[in-house]
């Protein structure tokens, strides 16, 4: 195993990014359950070339430094608004500068999801829409699949 110190992986991953190629990431944390899975998926990053949408998973560094891969829930003059798609609390405004790479496909179980296939349209429409009950479905998520390692999609 090769250990980098993530603001250096970062610094390259932005140059790579910003010299217009795409980079594939692993899945880090849960926040994006039950879509994307820690340690078992990866997504595919590009520099935001058009404009973002609600709906768009992005990766952006918070005020604190961290980097953080979270969906759009809103967009306002005041700036973005994310939400981990496991999460109920609604981040923001992140200011559109702090935001330097848009997912622009996943690799989920070793299967390609791209805007357009049924998941990624769901989660990217429909999911992000039930905010409210977020915490219900994911403790019935979790009550019928004990391993919280995605199960339900097996």
């Amino acid at each position: 195993m090769y250990t980098v110190d993530t603001n250096e992986y970062i610094s390259m991953l932005r140059e790579l990014l910003d010299a217009g190629q795409t980079v594939q990431l692993p899945v880090s944390g849960n926040s994006m359950l039950p879509l994307l899975i820690h340690n078992r998926d990866s997504v595919t990053l590009a520099r935001p070339e058009t404009p973002l949408k609600v709906g768009d998973i992005v990766l952006y560094q918070r005020p604190t430094g961290e980097y953080i891969l979270h969906r759009i829930c809103r967009i306002t003059q005041a700036g973005i608004f994310c939400i981990g798609d496991a999460q109920q609390q609604v981040e923001g405004p992140i200011a559109p500068d702090a935001v330097f790479g848009r997912v622009t496909a996943a690799v989920r179980k070793g299967k390609t999801l791209t805007p357009g296939t049924p998941l990624w349209d769901f989660s990217a429409r429909a999911w992000i829409r039930m905010i409210p009950c977020r915490h219900t479905l994911m403790r019935l998520y979790g009550i019928r699949f004990p391993d919280g390692k995605g199960a339900a999609y097996e």
